[in-house]
């Protein structure tokens, strides 16, 4: 099982009129650099067998991009537990009903790097998780199964198969 920890990308600082800030949407040029950032990086995910997101605009945006790069034919779904105020564990039944697959999870900062951090048994993560970053896990079979880290992917910069 691989999982791919995905901030959603750049969203527009003004909040639409009437409306909260769960209606931000991408900007035009996070748009464009996402889908460039992702299609650098299909071939390196693979396969990919479901796609959560966050029920926010910029995320779902995200996460459709991603879908359509990645050309995914599977499901992609909203879940609360990508929500920006829920805690890391809220994700752990999630992670247990699609072990057999591998997942995309498409959320927000700070979270994405706290759930890093929490699958990786870290006390931080030690790389900014920027808007678009993908942070590449694997789930390594064993008595004891655990989180192997695979690589992390920030828009711009070279993609990092070892962190420190």
């Amino acid at each position: 099982m691989r999982i791919f920890l995905v901030r959603h990308g750049d969203a527009d600082a003004e909040i639409p009129e009437g409306l909260g800030d769960e209606a931000r949407a991408l900007t035009a040029k996070a748009r464009a650099n996402t889908a460039q950032h992702f299609a650098s990086l299909a071939e390196r995910m693979g396969p990919l067998g479901l796609i959560l997101t966050s029920p926010l605009v910029r995320t779902v945006q995200t996460a459709q991009i991603l879908s359509f790069v990645a050309k995914h034919e599977g499901l992609l779904k909203v879940h609360r537990c990508l929500l920006p105020d829920m805690p890391v564990g809220a994700v752990e039944p999630v992670l247990t009903e699609h072990m057999d697959q591998n997942l995309v999870l498409v959320g927000h900062q700070p979270s994405m790097g706290a759930l890093a951090a929490h699958l990786l048994g870290m006390q931080s993560f030690p790389k900014p998780v920027n808007p678009g970053t993908v942070i590449a896990l694997e789930r390594t079979d064993g008595e004891t199964p655990q989180m192997k880290f695979l690589f992390y992917a920030a828009p711009g910069q070279q993609v990092l198969d070892v962190i420190q």
